[in-house]
């Protein structure tokens, strides 16, 4: 897999282990099948990088598939000879798939030509950019970090403050990424009994960024909303089925006076704001408060339970295939939303303080921060 990045400004440091740190936690987390015992993903960067600094020109990011050996022949570019075993076509769509859509939407006559590159394989290059976009933003002090909110029906019910340090701490001790220790134990409990009946779990993961500026994102135009860009970002997310900011769908039920978050000023003249319902948005802008998105992650749809379905070839009921599947795969989707959600806050980051170098993007930052109200603090 590969990936080319158009925009990056020169001098940023990129260092591979960092990102293969990354990759190594989206194929972490209890409940995961068998291709992540196949793959071991390591990033190769083979051009816009010079001693570990960006250079200013596309860099490229390649992720090779172990298991690829093992498709070849199956998936090969070559066109087919008169000599060559015919290739059998999998015409059985899995419900909740892009198996039949993308069969009906490109014409295919395989799902395979869909499976592929539907896959959430696809997700490790994603990764491996926003491990690149999350050493740019942490240059500037901005720390993004993820947990698991619930699984299932179990939730999380952890109360304490929140840090950046500390997310990463707990969320690192525990197989699912969540920082309730209870929680944690009953999320396992869950995802073995699932598996034992063929089936699978979704869940609920929490990106929150600290340390974000005033100014990312415009009210004006709506494609600038710095909340609808981290949405669609998250609704790319593969199985991803809803995302809120802040109280998100709870503001729907609440009145006026328990959504909005008040103004206050310390004893430095410094505004502050005494809670963060709004999630760190306020006009498609952000405002200083740490960013809180969470996404809503349906289960995985390949079961080993087979659900009901129909071969496209004969048209006759069957049941779906199942090749092979997580059974919960939601601390994963924690891990790629970050990424997701520094690729955008990198994007908003660098229109507001653009620049060619790292330098001159600091100096621009610098200078804003330092201007009239620019050292407004959460």
């Amino acid at each position: 897999m590969t990936t080319i990045i158009e925009g990056l400004p020169a001098g940023l440091s990129v260092v591979a282990a960092d990102i293969n740190a990354d990759l190594a936690r989206r194929q972490g987390g209890y409940g995961r099948g068998a291709r992540q015992k196949i793959e071991t993903d390591a990033v190769e960067i083979t051009a816009g990088v010079r001693f570990g600094k960006t250079l200013g020109s596309p860099v490229t990011l390649s992720v090779r598939n172990k298991d690829w050996m093992n498709w070849s022949g199956r998936m090969q570019i070559e066109p087919l000879d008169e000599h060559s075993q015919p290739i059998p076509a999998v015409t059985i769509p899995r419900p909740g798939h892009a198996d039949f859509v993308g069969m009906r939407k490109y014409n295919h006559d395989d799902l395979r030509n869909v499976l592929e590159r539907s896959s959430a394989r696809n997700t490790a290059t994603l990764v491996a950019v926003g491990g690149i976009a999350r050493g740019f933003l942490r240059t500037f002090d901005i720390d993004v970090v993820s947990h698991i909110v619930q699984i299932g029906s179990v939730k999380s019910e952890y109360s304490g403050e929140l840090t950046g340090a500390a997310v990463r701490e707990k969320a690192a001790e525990s197989l699912v990424s969540c920082i309730c220790e209870t929680a944690s134990a009953q999320m396992i409990s869950l995802i073995d009994s699932a598996k034992r009946r063929g089936d699978t779990l979704g869940g609920v993961f929490e990106v929150v960024v600290f340390g974000l500026p005033i100014g990312l994102g415009s009210y004006v135009h709506w494609d600038e909303r710095i909340d609808g860009r981290i949405g669609q970002a998250i609704l790319s997310i593969n199985a991803v089925k809803g995302v809120e900011i802040g109280l998100g769908f709870g503001v729907a039920a609440l009145p006026g006076s328990q959504v909005h978050d008040e103004f206050a000023v310390d004893d430095t003249g410094h505004v502050l704001r005494p809670s963060n319902r709004a999630g760190g948005t306020e006009g498609g802008i952000t405002n200083g408060q740490p960013l809180v998105v969470r996404g809503a992650m349906k289960p995985i749809a390949t079961l080993m339970r087979q659900l009901g379905s129909v071969n496209l070839q004969t048209g006759q009921a069957a049941p779906a295939f199942a090749e092979r599947s997580d059974v919960c795969a939601v601390p994963a989707a924690g891990v790629i939303a970050e990424a997701m959600v520094a690729i955008v806050l990198m994007e908003a980051f660098l229109e507001k303080f653009g620049g060619d170098s790292m330098a001159e993007i600091q100096r621009n930052y610098d200078a804003y921060i330092a201007a009239p109200f620019g050292a407004v603090v959460a």
